[in-house]
């Protein structure tokens, strides 16, 4: 029997087994009141954890391989010898580079836990970029750079190693998420699937570490159905909604807050999902994130920008950082400050970094807008307001008119390229919605109320800066319909180091000094004297 198979064999047995256990009478085994009490819980466990083992709820994926490693050894009789028929350890020259890779994993994850695949990366520099690409040298990790890697390692497994294995093998095409399960669990920015390749092939997933986004050539999903399974479990935490031809996405959390997004056909030409993860940026200070040289002078120049209430966007384009750096910044608002968030799905998770503080975060659903959040907002006793993004009219007009009357300031994230993108782009959606009709107007509001512009950026090697920070200056209304604003950039990132270029202005500093202490004046003006 060919070994796929014997797997596949394996997982029906397993399948039936735990069906089983669901699946009996209890009443009719003539049990004690605190056996039947006993075996009911652990249906009741058992059912909780195959609802949830696929979709970021570790405990329940331990749980569940638990359960399939018992029935491997005391149902189906699995010795190590009959493991070694299953998955060839003992003949290296029969093992898949699927094997070798899990082998891999499992070796690293016993001694650096979730971040044993950054660090098989990290070891063996795969984070470089390849020199045989047609498009110049792409990120990708193949097969060969799997051989070799396995081949430098020593490996020794004991009998209770290989079960471990080959549980994971079960449990992932039973109720996991195929080939991505264990990487899905590991410490990295996202992971995504069926998102390259022609009609027909499925090796295509992809993994975002630090700032780049790498190929795993060597994974494959073997075949649509795999994919289309994985996709179909995803994103099924908190019941979402069926994705289906009708509705053919959905955007949601996985139990360990990770965002997951999955398409279909129709709406896609394929089935694709993209899990993006925020374990890794949890606890990051301003001086983990801002590491160049002269780091400190964009650090305290935001330090004052947050102490001081101003109204500030955080852009750039997608994966730069923006929302890492947002999450940072939180510390710098004063403790007695209350924080309302809206976001589009819940990524932010401020309430578990800052526990202490009063924050609430609202999310659009199928039935409540984001302004229908942002208008409940003002009813909720909130000081400061955050928005995750800015992406539609009705969010940005909302903002605006927000940040005058409704809250002591805002911050929020963009992804404008430049602060003259970002005016012209909030003043089309004032117009759009409706909030103004004359352009000039829309456009003396925004520059009057939006303060500053953090940029931030990412170079082809990952690394993530901010490229300048800016502060938008009102001119006095020219009568020939002239400029109404300027942009001063107080830091900028020149030659690999931060720069000092500008001051505050002064209807600025004004401004910033209402809400300082008298100790935070006085180290105000000391660093940014008069």
């Amino acid at each position: 029997m060919e070994r796929k198979n014997f797997i596949g064999d394996l997982v029906g047995k397993i399948g039936e087994e735990l069906n089983g256990i669901l699946r009996a009478n209890l009443y009719e085994l003539s049990l004690k009141k605190e056996e039947l009490l006993r075996l009911r819980n652990k249906k009741r466990e058992l059912r909780r954890a195959l609802k949830n083992c696929g979709i970021g709820d570790l405990r329940a994926k331990i749980y569940v391989k638990t359960l399939i490693k018992d029935i491997l050894t005391e149902k189906l009789d699995i010795t190590e010898e009959k493991i070694n028929d299953i998955i060839p350890f003992i003949d290296e020259k029969q093992l898949s580079v699927k094997d070798k890779f899990d082998i891999l994993l499992y070796l690293y994850k016993k001694e650096h836990d979730t971040n044993a695949f950054l660090k098989i990366l990290e070891d063996y520099q795969l984070l470089e970029t390849t020199d045989n690409c047609a498009d110049g040298g792409r990120y990708e990790i193949n097969e060969d750079d799997i051989e070799e890697i396995f081949n430098h390692v020593s490996v020794s497994l004991n009998y209770e190693d290989k079960l471990e294995i080959l549980s994971q093998k079960i449990y992932e095409a039973y109720r996991g998420l195929g080939v991505v399960d264990e990487l899905r669990d590991m410490k990295l920015d996202g992971i995504s699937g069926g998102v390259s390749g022609r009609e027909g092939d499925y090796r295509s997933i992809w993994a975002f570490i630090k700032g780049k986004t790498i190929h795993l050539r060597f994974l494959d999903f073997q075949s649509e159905s795999e994919l289309e399974r994985v996709c179909m479990n995803i994103y099924r935490y908190n019941h979402p909604g069926q994705l289906s031809m009708n509705k053919g996405y959905i955007v949601n959390e996985m139990k360990d807050h990770s965002r997951v997004v999955v398409a279909r056909p129709p709406f896609c030409e394929s089935f694709v999902f993209f899990v993006r993860k925020f374990d890794t940026i949890e606890h990051k200070t301003p001086e983990e994130l801002i590491t160049d040289p002269n780091g400190d002078i964009p650090i305290s120049v935001l330090k004052w920008i947050v102490k001081g209430c101003q109204i500030t966007a955080v852009t750039g384009a997608q994966g730069c950082g923006k929302t890492t750096l947002l999450m940072a910044l939180i510390r710098y608002i004063h403790p007695s400050y209350t924080l309302r968030i809206q976001e589009l799905s819940f990524e932010l998770h401020l309430r578990d970094i800052y526990e202490d503080r009063n924050i609430v975060t609202f999310q659009e659903t199928d039935h409540i807008s984001g302004q229908e959040g942002l208008d409940l907002q003002k009813k909720t006793d909130g000081v400061v307001n955050i928005l995750g993004e800015v992406a539609t009219a009705p969010v940005a007009s909302w903002l605006i008119q927000m940040s005058l009357t409704a809250s002591l300031f805002t911050m929020f994230t963009h992804h404008a390229k430049t602060t003259k993108a970002l005016v012209k782009y909030m003043r089309n959606c004032l117009l759009t919605d409706g909030a103004f009709q004359n352009e000039e107007i829309a456009e003396e509001q925004v520059v009057d109320t939006i303060r500053f512009d953090v940029h931030l950026e990412k170079d082809l090697d990952g690394h993530r800066y901010i490229e300048r920070i800016s502060e938008i200056v009102p001119r006095e209304k020219a009568a020939d319909g002239g400029k109404l604003y300027d942009v001063n950039n107080l830091v900028e990132y020149r030659d690999g180091a931060y720069v000092k270029c500008g001051d505050f202005s002064v209807n600025v500093r004004n401004d910033m000094e209402k809400h300082l202490t008298a100790a935070e004046r006085e180290e105000f003006y000391e660093i940014f004297p008069v």
